[in-house]
């Protein structure tokens, strides 16, 4: 059994059924990939659609790509045919292109909306009022190239284990508030992408049902 077989036996074993798990693929050889999808691992997260499209002819067709880095709107067009999840919408105008792209492909697309919970202000993502608004005019503007799945969040990055809670506490709260305003009949809005290698337990704890896990999986580049 090698260590990357290992880590996800750890982390299923850790997470259960609980939550899907997205193993972070990003800057990690073909090979890695592959002994991950030998291990079982079906459902992938990059940040570049480049390194998507680079890695995704050589590897099995049945992988879930998902999208879970900035993304910008000329690079849509690339990955609209094959892509499970966009994790990372940002802005309205994203939303638009993607839903564009996704109706010249004759598909739905998943997608997250990322909400800005950290205090970092490298990290991307609406705020809250700037969410509001954007599902208000989703409701008098449907756009059926998308489907809104859930929030997406990354938190502070720091060692403070109660930041991080109180930040995963928070958009769980939000989301929580915007099913209940915008979503109530729709079942299909019931995902929360919070956690990473470092803090997936404690995002769990907090209502977590996506954990994006890259180092404890692959180990470092």
């Amino acid at each position: 059994m090698n260590g990357i077989e290992q880590n996800l036996i750890e982390i299923l074993r850790q997470t259960g059924s609980r939550v899907t798990l997205v193993a972070v693929s990003k800057n990690h050889p073909v090979d890695a990939i592959r002994e991950a999808y030998q291990a079982g691992q079906r459902i992938f997260g990059e940040n570049k659609v480049q390194e998507i499209l680079n890695k995704r002819p050589v590897l099995p067709d049945d992988i879930q790509w998902h999208l879970i880095g900035h993304l910008q709107t000329n690079k849509v067009k690339q990955i609209a045919p094959f892509i499970s999840m966009i994790q990372s919408v940002d802005s309205l105008k994203l939303l638009k292109e993607i839903s564009e792209q996704a109706i010249k492909n004759n598909r739905v697309i998943d997608c997250l909306l990322q909400v800005f919970i950290a205090t970092e202000e490298t990290k991307f993502g609406f705020s809250q009022p700037e969410l509001s608004d954007l599902l208000k005019y989703l409701n008098q503007n449907p756009m059926i190239g998308v489907k809104i799945r859930g929030l997406m969040g990354m938190a502070s990055f720091t060692d403070n284990q109660d930041q991080i809670r109180q930040e995963f506490h928070g958009l769980k709260s939000l989301f929580d508030e915007l099913k209940e305003q915008f979503f109530v009949d729709q079942p299909g809005f019931n995902e929360l992408s919070i956690g990473m290698s470092g803090d997936y337990e404690i995002a769990i704890e907090e209502g977590s049902t996506i954990i994006r896990v890259g180092t404890k999986i692959f180990g470092t580049r």
